[in-house]
Parts: structure tokens; sequence; C-alpha cells
């Protein structure tokens, strides 16, 4: 019979301290091998190594103990393997929200570069559209899902198009959590409607317009540009925010090449240049 380890002993074989074990025993993860009843001291098997070591390898990628504990009762290595590539999965989706809040802060740091900020009259024009009521939060999935069906929609029907896509995001969304959106294609022809696509007349407007570089997760840094000249220059109105996707997600997928127009509606006092 193998001789019994000390909590000590045990601690520097599996290089978990004697509190963790102790936190461990207290949750029911890893459990002495003995307690003697009268003294409390805890004694481990050396059987008890492996388990230990899978348990300090799961902790490190913080999985909840929960979890752990789940991963080391499963029935076979099948459900095991499952629970660990979950895990990890959920990891690397942390991972990716992490870098793209570490580069949308680093862009952020960076010394401001003039922008170029125009004004701009656009015509009403026909397009192929989708819209609904989405939750801010929400609202890059949507449009993803919205503009791939929009094109998927506009090469099976034959369409032209006579411009870049775009979207029309009304003030609620921005201020409330919650508002109407249109992503649209314009387009030569009429649209039939099937599924969510519907033929839509984008309204015409005066608008403020500057070009956004890059992925739409940091555009609220080229909003916060345009909208400190609006409101420096007194000149904006109620109205949907615009995009126009020059170039975007049906072009390339490397984020880093896109370029989005975003308009702010506006008084001109000048009348259309």
């Amino acid at each position: 019979m193998a001789p019994a380890l000390t909590v000590g002993d045990f601690s520097r074989i599996t290089h978990l301290s004697v509190k963790t074990l102790r936190h461990y025993h207290q949750v029911g993860l890893l459990e002495p091998a003995t307690v003697n009843p009268d003294t409390g001291y805890r004694y481990y098997s050396g059987d008890q190594v492996p388990a230990a070591q899978v348990i300090r390898r799961l902790r490190n990628l913080e999985m909840p103990v929960a979890e752990v504990k789940a991963v080391l009762n499963a029935p076979d290595a099948q459900a095991r393997n499952a629970l660990i590539a979950a895990h990890l999965d959920r990891l690397e989706a942390e991972l990716a929200q992490t870098r793209a809040a570490v580069d949308s802060l680093r862009n952020l740091l960076r010394p401001a570069d003039a922008v170029a900020i125009e004004h701009r009259s656009v015509p009403a024009t026909p397009a192929a559209g989708i819209s609904a009521v989405v939750q801010h939060a929400d609202v890059l999935a949507w449009w993803q899902g919205a503009l791939g069906e929009l094109h998927a929609t506009v090469r099976a029907q034959g369409l032209r198009a006579t411009g870049p896509g775009g979207g029309l995001y009304a003030s609620e969304l921005f201020q409330y959590g919650a508002g109407e959106a249109t992503v649209f294609i314009p387009v030569e022809e009429a649209v039939r409607a099937i599924g969510r696509v519907e033929p839509v007349l984008v309204p015409p407007a005066e608008l403020a317009i500057i070009t956004h570089h890059g992925p739409l997760a940091d555009d609220d840094l080229s909003y916060g540009e345009l909208g400190s000249y609006v409101t420096a220059h007194e000149i904006s109105i109620d109205g949907p925010m615009r995009e126009y996707y020059l170039c975007g997600l049906a072009d390339t997928p490397d984020h880093a090449k896109w370029r989005t127009e975003i308009g702010w509606p506006i008084f001109r006092a000048d009348g259309p240049s």
C-alpha cells in the first residue's frame, strides 16, 4: 500500500499551495484520501497526483470549479474533451474581444490626424433593403447577416447595384440602446420582395460626411470627430445617421482595409455645393 502524503508533501509534488488544497477540499473538488479524526490532518495518496495536475492546468485556464468537477466526473473521454473544447472556445472568443479592445485603445492613443469632413447633398435613392428594430449590442451581428442576405438577393434577382451598400440608423439606437435600422443596396431595377428583403426608397438628405478607416468596432472614434464638428458649427439636425460601405465585408475579410463613410444629417445654409 502506497504511503500517505502529508498536505505539505502533496503541495510540493503538485505545485498547489496548502491554501489552495484546503479550498479544493472545502468545495469538494479534490478531497484528501484520509483525514485524521483526532488531529484533523489531511493526507493524500499518490494516485491523486494526476487529478491534481489536471485541476491545476484547467484552473490556470480560468475554468470555473463547477466545470472542472464536470470534467473530472465525465463518463468518458469524449464527454471530457467536449467540456474542455467548449471552454477553450470561450477563451478564444474572449481573447479576440480583448485584442479588438486593445487595437481600439491604441487607435485612440495615436496622435490625431487632420480629418476631412465634407458636406454632401444625397438624392432619394431606390434600393433593396432590410429593416428591423435592433438592440445596440446586436447591431454588428445583425448588420453582417442583413448585408449578406441583401448581396445574395441582388445577385439572385440579377439586379445592378448603382452604388455602395449603406445603412440608416435611428437616433434611438444610440440614445436608448434600441432603434430602427435599415441596411440597403441601391439598385437600378425593381426589387421583388423575398424573405426580409423588400424595395425601399432611401430618403434624400443633407449630410456632413467623414470617412472611417478600419473595423466598425471602433467607428465611435470617427462618430466622435464628426459629432464634434457638426455641434461646434451648430448645424446638426434630427434624423437617422447614415453609413456607406465603400469597402467592407463583401469586398475583403481584412478589417484594416475597410472604408466606411459616416453621414450626419445637417442644416445647410449655403445650399448644395
